[in-house]
C-alpha cells in the first residue's frame, strides 16, 4: 500500500466508479495506476462460453493492473468494481517518478508483484492437478495468509461462493459440495453460512 497522501503528492486524483463498472478492460493500454481507496474491484476475463475467471479482487489499500504498465503490454483482464469504489488513478510518468523518487515505495511494490506471481503460479499448478477441496483450502488460506492472519487464530472468508468458483476455476456447484465435504473433514467451518478457517 502507497500513503494515500505520497500518491496525492504526485498528482493522483480519486475516481469513483458504480458497481459493475469498469476502470480498464483487455486490450487497453495501460496509462494510469491504480489504488483502490474504498470498495472492492476485481480483475477478470471470459472464456469463449462467456464463463468469467476472477485473476484476483482488491480492497482498500490494494493497487492493480500494474505488470503491464512496466511491459507496455495491453490489459490482459478488465478491472471491474464489485461494489461503488474509490480508486487513486495516477498517470504512468508520475507513478514511476514516485518510485525513483521512493526506493522504499519501489521495494513495497516489487513485494507485491511477487506474492501475486507467487499466488498465481500456486493457483496454476493447484487448477491443474489437485481436486477441487484442495484449490479452495489453497485460496482460503492464500488470503488468510495476505491479511495477516496467523494460522492458528480463525479466519472469516469474505469471498462469495461464485467468487471462489471463479478464481478456482471451479463451477459454483462443485464449490457449494466441496465446501459440505471440507466442513464434514473438519478442515473449515461454516456458521450462518459464512466460512472460517
Amino acid at each position: 500500500m502507497i500513503q494515500e497522501s505520497l500518491l496525492e503528492e504526485y498528482g493522483a486524483q480519486k475516481r469513483f466508479a458504480k458497481k459493475g463498472e469498469t476502470f480498464f478492460n483487455a486490450g487497453e493500454t495501460p496509462r494510469y495506476f491504480y489504488q483502490v481507496a474504498r470498495g472492492e474491484v476485481k480483475m477478470n476475463n471470459f472464456n469463449d462460453e462467456g464463463k468469467e475467471f476472477i485473476q484476483g479482487i482488491f480492497t482498500k489499500g490494494m493497487s492493480f493492473g500494474e505488470p503491464p504498465l512496466f511491459i507496455e503490454k495491453p490489459y490482459p483482464a478488465n478491472a471491474e468494481a464489485i461494489t461503488d469504489a474509490e480508486v487513486y488513478v495516477i498517470s504512468k510518468e508520475a507513478f514511476f517518478e514516485m518510485l525513483r523518487n521512493n526506493p522504499d515505495v519501489n521495494l513495497a511494490v516489487s513485494i507485491t508483484l511477487s506474492q501475486r506471481l507467487y499466488f498465481k503460479s500456486i493457483m496454476a499448478s493447484e487448477i491443474s492437478s489437485q481436486d477441487a477441496g484442495h484449490r479452495i483450502i489453497k485460496l482460503i488460506d492464500y488470503f488468510k495468509e495476505i491479511v495477516g492472519v496467523a494460522p492458528s487464530e480463525k479466519f472469516r472468508v469474505t469471498l462469495t461462493r461464485q467468487q471462489i468458483a471463479d478464481l478456482t476455476g471451479l463451477r459454483v456447484e462443485t464449490v457449494i459440495r466441496a465446501i459440505k465435504t471440507l466442513e464434514r473433514k473438519g478442515a473449515l467451518t461454516i456458521t450462518d453460512r459464512k466460512i472460517f478457517r
